[in-house]
């Protein structure tokens, strides 16, 4: 997991814990040393109440030296700490232990004591050099006047041993919080990190060509997400290669089939007699239809080509689309006779100026009509609507003729695509239709039941300035 995602994201886990523990930790500590240490202070305090309260009523009428003489340790009999005796310059006159130091106290409690207050010493003994806890309480005669001050003294270590321990055990537990932390992290991890593994696995599979290969991650989140689009990705790559196979294929046997066609007659003209005037005239009309469409095919893959690559630029005029679109019904309608159809002509007759390529829409309307004929059969209808609808001219292709399953029409459009019937020839004309009708920022809609007929329909944005010049006329 060197360098790997997996790895950052045990690192980062275990950093957060271990900076949790540790604060943790530390706020542990500190309130186990409050917790021993308040109660020796609080025994403490109140040892010295009891005592206090006990000099007061039993010994106040007597000085210092004669209380060390006469109570011969009745008076603190009852106190389980170190008790001292300071005279009213802070030198130690008595000490159940044994110990007088030379130099007089001088420490806060001493000082607090002096001042008629209550204060708590923490620190080490200047004879034992062990941590200690300390408060004093000024011993006042009957007159009010302080004899001396007594101290009591109370060892920390066992306190102080009790928070090692408590510390210690806590950090032991800290420590198994961590390891378990650890070990949860890296699950966590690697739960992670296995499907994205495999996904990164897929996906170079398929960078290399291996479309067939599928991730098997199957998580409800976004890796599961991810792995389903990924499968989605491959399939649709596949579908849209077989579909430009299909294509070629095609496309190669449609160039063929003229080529041969085109050759054929032209062996046959070339051994022909002056005289065959007839086979002449058959065989060069043919040879003239064939290069015809030959040269459409070749201008549908040039247009095409120009589309797909953005180098395709409309040249942009104003012009009437309805006289447009009255032009080409003249022209299509030999087409349609000629294959035994009826033209059906509903253009109203509505001057409508918009901005775009004539010729283009032209070559849209053309081609959408001229597959309406080849998809209609003999006895059938070929409709062509144009209006003004709102801010949109509409223009309207429909047929009577075979239709479109619905498993078709959903991908029509496409680049390539070919529908199963046999009249189906480059699958670019719709393409190509679609991609002229968004470049008028227009668009193109199929409507379409099998074997009932179909209705293309193509809606161009009509400008803000042909509206004015309706308002104004």
């Amino acid at each position: 997991m060197n360098r790997s995602i997996g790895k950052r994201l045990v690192r980062s886990f275990l950093l957060i814990i271990v900076l949790a523990v540790l604060t943790i930790e530390i706020f542990l500590v500190v309130g186990f040393k409050d917790f021993y240490y308040k109660n020796v202070e609080t025994e403490l305090e109140s040892k010295l109440s009891v005592s206090l309260d006990y000099y007061n009523k039993f010994y106040s009428e007597k000085n210092l030296e004669d209380l060390i003489k006469e109570n011969n340790n009745l008076m603190w009999s009852h106190i389980n700490s170190e008790v001292q005796l300071l005279d009213s310059e802070g030198y130690v006159v008595f000490d159940t232990i044994g110990v007088l130091p030379s130099s007089p106290v001088d420490t806060v409690d001493i000082k607090s004591a002096k001042r008629g207050e209550s204060n708590i010493y923490v620190g080490s003994s200047n004879y034992t050099n062990e941590v200690i806890m300390s408060v004093a309480g000024a011993l006042t005669n009957d007159d009010g006047e302080i004899i001396g001050y007594i101290r009591l003294i109370s060892s920390m270590q066992e306190a102080n041993f009790a928070i090692l321990k408590s510390s210690i055990t806590t950090g032991m537990f800290g420590l198994v919080v961590v390891l378990i932390t650890m070990f949860m992290s890296y699950l966590l991890a690697n739960s992670i990190v296995k499907p994205i593994k495999e996904l990164t696995s897929v996906a170079e599979k398929m960078v290399d060509g291996q479309y067939k290969v599928r991730s098997s991650v199957k998580t409800n989140d976004e890796l599961g997400q991810l792995s389903k689009t990924l499968n989605m990705m491959a399939e649709e790559i596949l579908k849209r290669d077989q579909i430009k196979n299909d294509f070629i294929s095609s496309i190669s046997h449609e160039l063929r089939t003229p080529l041969t066609s085109i050759k054929g007659w032209a062996v046959v003209l070339k051994g022909a007699k002056p005289e065959e005037r007839e086979l002449l005239e058959d065989g060069l009309t043919i040879i003239e239809n064939e290069s015809d469409r030959l040269s459409k095919m070749v201008e549908e893959l040039l247009d095409f080509s120009r589309f797909i690559s953005g180098r395709i630029q409309l040249e942009k005029d104003t012009f009437n689309i309805t006289d447009t679109c009255r032009d080409v019904a003249k022209q299509m309608k030999p087409r349609v006779e000629s294959n035994k159809v009826e033209f059906i002509n509903e253009i109203e007759d509505e001057k409508v100026l918009i901005i775009g390529d004539e010729n283009r829409i032209r070559q849209l309307l053309i081609n959408l009509i001229d597959n309406a004929i080849k998809f209609t059969s003999e006895k059938g209808w070929v409709k062509f609507q144009a209006r003004r609808e709102e801010n949109n001219y509409v223009m309207l292709i429909s047929d009577n003729g075979v239709g479109i399953s619905k498993e078709e029409l959903a991908h029509v459009k496409e680049k390539f695509y070919k529908g199963k019937h046999s009249k189906s020839h480059s699958g670019l004309g719709l393409s190509i239709a679609d991609e002229i009708t968004k470049l008028h920022n227009g668009k193109l809609e199929i409507f379409s039941e099998l074997n009932i007929g179909t209705t293309v329909k193509v809606s161009i944005p009509i400008p803000e300035v042909e509206k004015k010049e309706d308002t104004n006329e």
